[in-house]
């Protein structure tokens, strides 16, 4: 069984000689497999012979010829002929929290929607109707749901994937939540969050917003509450926060959470849904599985009860905590920074050749203003910084070339087009289908992955990148990791990774360089050190314990007060 998807974005029919038309086989038979509508093909997917001819022949990538697993039956949502197909959805949480983990772009927002009530599936053909949805899966946990939904008797409470589009929201936080919720202020408190009520949400940070959102979304009153990305913007001690938190809650609130954050979906989940497929193409939600398993099965790459492989090569972890490697190349002085309301420090060090050092610590404390430094972007007090040649991606990105992305990693490095730089930064960053897209049409995700290829593609000393996992999804930031590690082994030069992923900061990580203080009054850096000493000096500062998977090697956060976390405690061992 197969299904063609065409791009009706990318498909260009005035800019093209419908070589997808004119190069099909059984079409220059006589087979009528293309017509056109409204100018751009619509494939007939029962005549389709599956030769991906006019996959390869289309000058602007726009068709996709993809195999489905032969257990799928019809779909339960399609958006049109020739558009993405969607297999099943969640289970409605019921008195425990659960987990969607998987990419982009295989119908997780869209399983919220047809939850919520938002959808009504089609199940594959026009129209939907909510009486054949409830009829289809009568009998089920499903159809119960379903049956629900069009009698009203459900609510919902939802918080957007896009937080940072709140900002452009007038009023205040309490102006929202008011709207919103009302207030909670037990809530906020627990979220840091009570002394924002009365700020601009324009003058609102990302994470502020975030923070925010969530106490918008978990303080109304619903039968269930789906929160799409809590993550973002927020660092590891915030997401330890809201894990616990929705973990406390979900006897009364049954949240349905989507993250990339492994680590915190590992902590704050009962069960998890693996979604899979090809993204923009067709996607599979699998019935709930186990916490533990379902993430194992998901980097291992083949789901045991589906019978699928998901990935050609398992991820795994080094089970040792690392080791330093080679020379020292740089060393930089003692460097400072005083604003006034906020001062910071950061202590000599080092950086030695070919290693991946991953800069941890609280948000606002320091960790982006000493990257800065490094890059040039900021004067310290007293002595300078080393006057390297840097190549850095900054925090926030923004689209301020005018060009396409193929036009900027050109100017950017000097190896762009050789088999090298395909084979080590384009198709692990995915970057094929956009090297003729204007950046300026990217997405968030899209957009970090160029900034990342180009920093990389730079000739430089030293290569900086602060935060590279925001707004990529699972499968991104594993490939995102292998990429940036071997950039650094293969070339010999050391570079320094932001991030507060800590599955990202594990799989990368040869040192760490550690920052503590008060956030937003002073914060103090030091390292680089060991990875083993680093990771139990943060972990501490947490308050968090770690052990390692017995399977599959990750990291995982021990549950607080556990026996296992008791015992870590008592040994000053944090970091497992």
């Amino acid at each position: 069984m197969r299904i063609a998807v065409v791009d009706r974005d990318r498909c260009q029919p005035e800019r093209c000689n419908h070589e997808c038309v004119n190069f099909c086989p059984p079409q220059r038979t006589g087979e009528e497999v293309f017509e056109l509508a409204e100018g751009k093909p619509v494939i007939d997917e029962e005549l389709c012979v599956g030769c991906n001819i006019c996959v390869r022949k289309c000058p602007f990538d726009a068709i996709r010829i993809v195999n489905l697993p032969e257990e799928l039956e019809e779909p339960l949502h399609r958006y049109g002929r020739n558009g993405f197909a969607l297999y099943g959805v969640p289970r409605p949480p019921a008195g425990r929290v659960v987990g969607i983990l998987g990419p982009n772009g295989i119908g997780k927002t869209t399983s919220m929607e047809i939850l919520s009530g938002n959808l009504t599936p089609n199940l594959g053909g026009g129209a939907g109707s909510i009486e054949e949805v409830v009829e289809k899966f009568g009998g089920t946990e499903l159809g119960a749901h379903f049956k629900r939904l069009r009698d009203g008797e459900v609510t919902f409470s939802r918080k957007p994937q896009y937080v940072d589009a709140l900002s452009d929201v007038s009023g205040t936080a309490r102006d929202l939540l008011e709207r919103v919720s009302g207030v909670d202020r037990d809530l906020l408190e627990r979220l840091e969050i009570d002394h924002l009520l009365d700020r601009e949400l324009s003058h609102l940070s990302g994470g502020e917003l975030q923070r925010v959102a969530i106490a918008a979304c978990l303080s109304r009153e619903a039968d269930f509450h789906f929160l799409d990305e809590v993550t973002p913007f927020l660092d590891i001690r915030q997401r330890v926060a809201v894990a616990r938190l929705m973990k406390e809650l979900s006897d009364e609130l049954s949240p349905l959470v989507v993250d990339h954050d492994m680590a915190i979906l590992d902590l704050l989940s009962d069960a998890v849904h693996v979604g899979f497929g090809e993204p923009g193409a067709y996607g599979v939600i699998t019935p709930p599985k186990s916490t533990r398993r379902g993430i194992n099965q998901y980097l291992e790459g083949f789901l045991t009860d589906e019978n699928v492989r998901i990935r050609d090569e398992p991820v795994t972890f080094e089970r040792d905590p690392g080791r330093t490697r080679g020379r020292v190349l740089h060393e930089f002085p003692e460097l400072s920074k005083d604003y006034g309301e906020f001062s910071m420090e950061v202590r000599e060090g080092e950086l030695r050749e070919g290693e991946t050092v991953c800069v941890v610590g609280p948000n606002a404390t320091g960790k982006s203003t000493f990257v800065k430094m490094l890059a040039g972007a900021v004067e310290p007090e007293g002595e300078a910084a080393p006057g390297l040649t840097t190549s850095y991606k900054p925090q926030y990105i923004e689209a301020d070339f005018y060009g396409t992305v193929e036009q900027l990693l050109v100017r950017a490095g000097k190896d762009f087009g050789t088999s090298m730089y395909r084979s080590r930064i384009v198709r692990p960053l995915d970057l094929v289908g956009l090297m003729d897209r204007e950046l300026s049409h990217l997405s968030g995700g899209e957009l970090q992955r160029v900034a990342i290829a180009a920093c990389l593609s730079r000739e430089a000393d030293i290569y900086l990148l602060d935060e590279p996992s925001a707004h990529l999804d699972v499968e991104q930031r594993l490939a995102a990791s292998r990429a940036i590690k071997r950039h650094a082994a293969s070339g010999g030069l050391p570079t320094l990774v932001v991030d507060h992923d800590m599955y990202m900061v594990d799989l990368l990580a040869d040192r760490l360089m550690v920052f503590s203080g008060e956030p937003g009054r002073r914060g103090v850096g030091e390292g680089p050190m060991e990875k083993g000493e680093g990771m139990n000096r943060f972990l501490e500062g947490l308050g968090i314990t770690f052990r390692r998977d017995e399977d599959s090697g990750r990291p995982r956060i021990n549950k607080p007060g556990s026996r296992v976390d008791r015992e870590r405690r008592s040994r000053g061992e944090y970091y497992y």
